[in-house]
């Protein structure tokens, strides 16, 4: 096997060429992407082996990103480099189609081996984590939102009108609306404040 070609997702432009820097003779970087929607673009546009991205990115978090890549890209692999340590957003990664996960603290000595693990087949999850994730991976997931409604809500958490959203998504101002009120009401909330909260909470945004 080759060199795997990578692309590589993040929203901190020097980070980004940290990770390049670190990765030179080990990969082929194929491209950057500094948020979700692009990610996505990127993605069934170059055709990497596998990506490198964060969770936290503007427009489309990692997450999500992810799930959409991997529904029509079932043999790219996910290596999510983050700074969260949280072993229930490990276990969503996972649910997401991720192959590895590791912190940003500790790239510069796990990335490369991430990425070897992850190319020969298997897993890779930084022992920083480890702790608590077997519990979160054997809890059932959250109450489920659906692809589209997290788009929304990610859009809406980071302050985008109606409007503006539904500009984003090619949706009418009144479909962004339902889609709104219906997960207001699939989650028990009461406000436009409460509903933010929640996308905060369980790293939507």
């Amino acid at each position: 096997m080759g060199i795997p070609r990578v692309l590589l997702a993040d929203d901190h432009v020097l980070l980004l060429g940290a990770i390049e820097k670190l990765l030179a003779g080990v990969c082929e970087i194929v491209g950057h992407a500094a948020d979700g929607r692009a990610l996505v673009a990127d993605a069934e546009r170059l055709q990497p082996d596998l990506i490198v991205l964060d969770i936290s990115m503007p427009l489309l978090n990692g997450l999500e990103a992810g799930r959409q890549i991997r529904q029509k890209q079932r043999d790219v692999k996910l290596v999510f480099l983050t700074m969260n340590e949280d072993p229930d957003l490990v276990a969503e990664a996972f649910r997401a189609g991720a192959s590895g996960y590791l912190l940003k603290r500790s790239a510069a000595t796990e990335l490369a081996v991430a990425i070897r693990e992850v190319m020969q087949g298997r897993s890779y999850v930084t022992p920083l984590v480890t702790s608590g994730l077997l519990g979160s991976l054997m809890r059932p997931p959250r109450p489920s939102l659906t692809p589209r409604q997290r788009e929304v809500l990610q859009l809406l958490a980071e302050g985008q009108s109606m409007k503006e959203v539904a500009t984003v998504l090619g949706l009418t101002p009144r479909t962004v609306a339902f889609h709104k009120y219906r997960m207001m009401e699939q989650l028990a909330v009461k406000t436009s404040a409460e509903l933010i909260q929640y996308a905060v909470k369980h790293h939507i945004v």
